[in-house]
């Protein structure tokens, strides 16, 4: 886990155990965030009526850390299972998809080899799954949104961190988040790149992704 060639907060490169669990193939759409929405009567996020967002199957963004908890809390009343946020090492695990020392879930081809890179994303997230996944079968990680994941965020944390199920520090100030962002410059991030945001805030590229125990 890591990066010795990336940011400061990607370093040291370390061993991490994690056990089994199961990670959602694609970001959570607007098309099942709505069906949360019905249910439980919250406010629907900023931008769902923007054109540029609200199409059926694009990830839904602009929800806070908290709304995301609280969908994958409805999820597992409604469909019996223990659904949450994944965390850090169990998001990094799964977008190495066993290629441990590759940039990308695919290698370490740049972005810009992608299909189509230079015309996706240009005023919003692409719908999900129109791309082949990684190994893992799994859509769109590293790219599309920024997806929560449910630990706190600390940049020295792998100084101190467990070699088996790391779970991030146990406070903070920041909510610790994963994967690229159609509104960056290059859209895809590396499988190592970390990110953070204070857990109330809602920006236009950020969404979610959902585990749960196997």
């Amino acid at each position: 886990m890591g990066s010795e060639a990336g940011q400061d907060n990607e370093r040291p490169l370390h061993r991490v155990w994690v056990d089994a669990f199961c990670l959602a193939e694609c970001q959570v759409t607007n098309r099942e965030y709505a069906r949360f929405l019905r249910a439980t009567g919250i406010q629907p996020p900023p931008f769902w009526d923007d054109p540029n967002f609200s199409q059926p199957d694009q990830p839904v963004v602009a929800v806070s850390w908290f709304e995301a908890v609280q969908y994958c809390n409805w999820l597992s009343q409604m469909a019996g299972g223990q659904y949450r946020l994944p965390t850090e090492a169990e998001w990094e695990r799964a977008a190495r998809s066993g290629e441990e020392g590759k940039l990308f879930p695919w290698g370490d081809d740049p972005p810009q080899s992608l299909p189509n890179y230079d015309e996706r994303w240009k005023n919003g997230p692409a719908v999900v799954a129109q791309y082949a996944p990684n190994s893992f079968g799994l859509y769109d990680i590293c790219e599309n949104t920024h997806e929560w994941c449910s630990d706190w965020y600390r940049a020295d944390y792998y100084a101190i961190s467990p070699e088996r199920n790391p779970r991030g520090p146990e406070s903070g100030e920041r909510r610790a988040s994963r994967g690229g962002s159609w509104r960056h410059h290059v859209k895809v991030a590396r499988c190592a790149s970390r990110s953070s945001l204070p857990p109330p805030f809602k920006y236009a590229d950020y969404g979610f992704r959902v585990a749960c125990e196997c």
